[in-house]
């Protein structure tokens, strides 16, 4: 069987190592301590504001009670990998969050960070968006 290999998209490398950490202390702490904080941020940016930080976060603690939230960070994995084009494939997003949960969402974010995106911040907008616009304070009656 020739597959050909002209219509397979290409594959970047990501901009960011899985074991890059050390390079956003904050964020290494963050997860650390509530990888539901960090999951919950990477998914909001990754859906483009469609679901909010908070929702997210609250479905991957809850999911961290019967150890499967590894599950819902493996899905987000495979989004964010499609939607810059980044080299991987499902099986290895799964054993990437199976055995190094905080390792793979701290390169998540950096990977957000990398490409002009605030995880921290939320959904704002695409990185090369204009800034909104926000109405003095005496025009909001």
């Amino acid at each position: 069987m020739d597959i050909d290999h002209r219509h397979r998209p290409q594959q970047h490398t990501w901009n960011n190592g899985l074991c890059n950490c050390g390079e956003d202390v904050s964020t290494c702490f963050v997860t650390c301590l509530l990888p539901c904080v960090t999951f919950g941020q990477i998914a909001e940016v990754v859906d483009e504001g469609k679901s909010s930080c908070v929702g997210q976060g609250i479905i991957y603690g809850l999911a961290m009670m019967i150890q499967c939230h590894w599950l819902c960070s493996c899905m987000y994995r495979e989004k964010l990998r499609s939607k810059f084009g980044l080299r991987g494939d499902a099986c290895g997003d799964c054993c990437i969050h199976c055995c190094c949960e905080p390792c793979a969402l701290c390169q998540e974010h950096a990977e957000l960070k990398s490409r002009g995106y605030n995880p921290s911040i939320g959904w704002i907008g695409p990185p090369n968006a204009p800034p909104v616009q926000m109405m003095p304070p005496s025009m909001n009656k």
